[in-house]
């Protein structure tokens, strides 16, 4: 059964939890960030990253 739990806070999609399961991820500001927005995230900070130690 999925529940809805609230909206992405990038994209506004809307975030569910499914058989107890969260499919997204939530932040410390208690912001839900879905997981395809989550994987942008990840790819923007290495990017920033890398470019830092060049």
């Amino acid at each position: 059964m999925d529940e809805l739990v609230g909206s992405c806070v990038r994209c506004a999609n809307d975030v569910y939890c499914t058989a107890g399961f969260l499919n997204g991820i939530l932040l410390d500001n208690k912001n839900i960030l879905c997981f395809n927005c989550k994987e942008i995230l990840y790819a923007m900070v290495k990017e920033e990253r890398l470019e830092e130690e060049s």
